[in-house]
């Protein structure tokens, strides 16, 4: 009888390697044809037995992986009363990272992430971490906070009831690490996109807000990070328009426009783009003579033109062009 499959018309099966193959062959086989049963060779037994026993002692030594790096960090901090404490906080102050640089690695598989809030891993960042005196520490128990909540609802649920998305806001407005600003500016996009509470707690505890202060920082990446976020929120909850415009977020863009010229202005237009598509008070608040937001953008026009780089953000401009301003009559004749 061929291996194959009945009639000998399929290929011969080869033994996956490695368990995804494993679970492969569990699913092709539950989607087949029933066959005759075949006695089990031994050696495709033994095979079967240490896939699985691998499987399994993998997934157990990555909890208690994690077990490990949670006792390390829920351990009280040593003082520094002499020298010889004061090197044993640095280590500790090492290995603590160390902890959380692994956890963080171990925690971008989402059961890893979900394990890790059973063992109240997130409670741990939340009341001792994301607020703790060494920035080293901080910014990284805000990546794992949005490692372990990207994608995984029961972890962001967890995360919004530990008041994480307060914390996570006070230090994307307040804190003087720039690593630690982008980091929680990074959980917060985990919490909030594809999350209906945390956009919730984001409007309620004046998110937007923090979001514009942080466009107007003077960290690069902080800029470009959120002005990315803010287009991507118009785009999926378009509802909030009203809002935005009520806060006079269409002025606060175009005030960022004219600054001295950067990648960042991409951004900052494609925001106002998503603003002012299908929002006709938004194309309105464009068109306010004050802003002169035509002439600015005919402007960048002629400066972007032929340059391959600024290409995406040559196409904003033409859009904001077209849905703000084609067709309009003459200023001097226009009844504001």
């Amino acid at each position: 009888m061929a291996e194959g499959g009945a009639g000998g018309n399929q290929p011969p099966r080869e033994h996956p390697h490695n368990l995804q193959g494993l679970l492969q062959m569990a699913v092709t086989a539950g989607n087949a044809e029933p066959a005759p049963l075949e006695p089990m060779s031994e050696e495709r037994r033994q095979w079967l037995q240490e896939a699985m026993v691998e499987a399994f002692r993998g997934q157990v030594d990555e909890i208690e992986q994690m077990k490990e790096c949670l006792r390390v960090l829920e351990a009280a901090t040593p003082g520094t009363e002499s020298q010889e404490s004061l090197e044993e906080a640095h280590s500790d102050r090492a290995n603590r990272e160390e902890a959380l640089d692994l956890l963080a690695e171990l925690c971008e598989n989402l059961d890893n992430a979900a394990d890790f809030c059973k063992l109240e891993g997130m409670r741990l960042l939340a009341h001792r971490y994301l607020e703790h005196e060494e920035e080293e520490l901080r910014w990284r128990a805000a990546h794992l906070v949005g490692t372990c909540a990207q994608n995984v609802p029961k972890v962001q649920e967890q995360a919004l009831a530990l008041d994480c998305m307060r914390k996570l806001l006070r230090l994307l407005d307040h804190d003087p690490s720039e690593a630690v600003r982008i980091k929680a500016l990074f959980a917060i996009s985990c919490l909030v996109r594809a999350q209906e509470a945390g956009l919730l707690q984001f409007l309620r505890l004046d998110g937007f807000s923090v979001l514009m202060r942080a466009m107007q920082s003077n960290v690069q990446k902080l800029k470009v990070k959120s002005a990315f976020l803010l287009q991507n929120l118009l785009i999926d909850h378009p509802e909030q328009k009203e809002t935005l415009c009520s806060m006079g977020m269409v002025q606060q863009l175009v005030a960022l426009i004219r600054t001295e010229h950067s990648t960042f202005h991409e951004h900052v237009l494609g925001a106002l783009c998503s603003l002012v598509t299908d929002f006709p008070q938004g194309v309105q608040e464009c068109q306010q003579p004050e802003l002169a937001l035509e002439e600015l953008l005919k402007e960048r026009c002629q400066l972007l033109k032929e340059q391959e780089e600024f290409q995406e953000e040559l196409d904003f401009c033409e859009t904001l062009l077209r849905l703000c301003f084609q067709g309009q009559p003459d200023e001097n004749n226009m009844d504001r």
